[in-house]
């Protein structure tokens, strides 16, 4: 008998096993194969899985999000442990005790600064909470073990008969900037990777790097400052003449932004690769190494100068740190400022379509606008509508950020339903959000007319015209007023809003509206799209 040959089920028998008779097809009749040779070896038995690949154990483990968020608390809180450990280690219970009272003061306080930057699109806490951890345990725990190896291995291999002095000093000036920002790079090449979503441009680089260094430099002047009053202890020194306040001063005073600055050359990297087509990969791959470099550079001048004495270490502070510090803080606040210029830029489509009111990308698009809505919210509505407010903001500043990433080619093939579903959350919400966005867009001069940028190539179609909430082309109010207004005033006046009922149907792709005036729209039927849709989306160009 053949190998492979049906020997223990006749055939014709039914078989019980997940796949069925492997001998006959669906109409009872034996395959094709099997009257031309033998069956496969192995068969009926479903072929080996393997660790990787579609379907493979580890990558049905990895798909498991609940499963990543455990493991990587796990890893966080295990090297929170370790480097608890080696700190008390190193400073003693009480000298650990002084230097976290002392390293968390200036904390709050960088935090704020980069959650002010963060506020035209405020990436969500879960985020900037793991930059932290990672900055403040992973990253100090891989710099102090490789720098402990390091600073050995100087002094016994390279060269042996050099003081520990100098040894220190190589260490600090060649083999830490490469190890301290390459391990604090790997939360911001994280996050990158798997919030991508969250990850639009240069701010949010900045942001996530400056927060990922905060928290680094949070453990390591711990460290500092727990050494520095063991010292004070021992030697007998006190008061504003110990090192204890000396390190204070010069670590928490002239320099909490050192580490911030350092890192942020990263997180620019990889905010400019966010930005950049996704056919352009050799520019979104070196750019974020030349920045790590950079980052590495700047690490590297900023501890040498501790080994040039008081006058090189004050040179180095005034003529090199101090501009570039400024010159990152001058480019966070133009980044931003485009940002809000393409909220507005963006969200006009949408609101010609008839999505938005007139007044609303105005106001959107400006900070002291935002804060005076949510305001009036609160003090008509209450705490409730001040958040209704705050969400319809952040929906339309999502809806903005989304079609710029479609123009510029880095959108996802979910597009479509990305936009329909922010499109429903801003519709939920529009009768608290509109009557206080319109009276704060009053406060807000006119912006002079720009150019909407040409849609980048890339791998889908660039979004054209929205479709209005009433399935027409394009819709220039809502309720009985005529022309750009809207409510039931006149021109460019608000007044009542009116009642709205359902949403209708959405229709992502529609026709613009022809140029002069337009006749008052109507409740219509769903214009069909143009572009033929798959499962995820808009199907992609040849």
């Amino acid at each position: 008998m053949p190998h492979g040959t049906p020997h223990d089920i006749p055939h014709g028998t039914p078989y019980g096993g997940p796949y069925g008779d492997p001998y006959s097809d669906s109409s009872g009749g034996p395959h094709p194969w099997f009257a031309a040779g033998a069956a496969p070896a192995g068969w009926p038995h479903p072929p080996r899985q393997g660790w990787w690949g579609p379907g493979g154990r580890l990558a049905r483990l990895w798909d498991n999000r609940a499963l990543r968020a455990t493991a990587l608390t796990g890893l966080l809180s295990l090297s929170g442990l370790i480097i608890l450990a080696l700190v008390r280690e190193q400073t003693g219970t009480k000298g650990f005790m002084v230097g976290l009272g002392l390293a968390v003061l200036p904390v709050p306080l960088i935090i704020a600064v980069f959650r002010w930057l963060d506020r035209v699109d405020p990436k969500p806490w879960r985020n900037l909470l793991f930059a932290f951890a990672w900055g403040a345990c992973a990253a100090t725990l891989v710099a102090l073990i490789a720098n402990g190896f390091a600073t050995e291995w100087l002094m016994t291999t390279v060269d042996s008969s050099s003081s520990s002095g100098r040894a220190d000093a190589w260490g600090a000036t060649f083999v830490a900037p490469f190890v301290e920002e390459s391990a604090k790079a790997a939360a911001v090449l994280l996050l990158f990777l798997f919030r991508r979503r969250d990850f639009n441009g240069l701010v949010d680089g900045v942001v996530v790097a400056g927060i990922t260094a905060t928290g680094f430099a949070f453990t390591e002047n711990i460290l500092y400052l727990g050494s520095a009053f063991v010292s004070d202890q021992t030697l007998g020194y006190s008061g504003i003449r110990s090192t204890t306040a000396a390190t204070f001063f010069i670590r928490a005073v002239m320099s909490p932004f050192a580490h911030p600055l350092f890192t942020s050359m990263t997180g620019v990297g990889f905010g400019i690769a966010a930005a950049t087509a996704r056919h352009q990969r050799v520019r979104r791959v070196l750019i974020p190494i030349a920045m790590l470099l950079t980052a590495m550079v700047l690490h590297g001048v900023w501890n040498a100068s501790a080994t040039l004495g008081g006058y090189g270490f004050l040179i180095v502070y005034a003529l090199f740190m101090v501009p570039m510090f400024g010159l990152l803080t001058w480019l966070t606040l133009w980044s931003r400022a485009k940002e809000l210029r393409a909220v507005r830029e963006q969200l006009t489509a949408y609101q010609a379509a008839g999505w938005l009111t007139p007044p609303e990308p105005i106001a959107l698009s400006s900070m002291r606008a935002r804060g005076i809505a949510r305001d009036l919210a609160r003090r008509t509505q209450g705490a409730a509508g001040a958040r209704t407010v705050g969400e319809y903001t952040a929906y339309a500043t999502s809806l903005a950020f989304l079609r710029r990433q479609a123009y510029r080619g880095t959108a996802g093939p979910d597009f479509t339903t990305r936009e329909k579903v922010l499109l429903d959350r801003l519709w939920e919400r529009r009768e608290t959000a509109q009557p206080a966005l319109a009276h704060a867009a009053l406060s807000v001069p006119l912006p002079r007319p720009r150019r909407v940028p040409r849609p980048a190539p890339g791998t889908m179609p660039a979004p054209f015209w929205p479709a209005g909430p009433h399935g027409g082309g394009y819709g220039y109010g809502y309720g009985a007023g005529q022309g750009p207004g809207y409510g039931s005033g006149n021109g460019y006046g608000y007044g009542q809003q009116p009642q709205y009922g359902v949403q209708p149907a959405y229709a992502p792709w529609a026709t613009p509206p022809p140029p002069g005036p337009q006749p008052p729209t109507t409740p219509a039927t769903p214009h069909p799209s143009p572009v033929s849709h798959g499962p995820g989306g808009p199907e992609s160009r040849p």
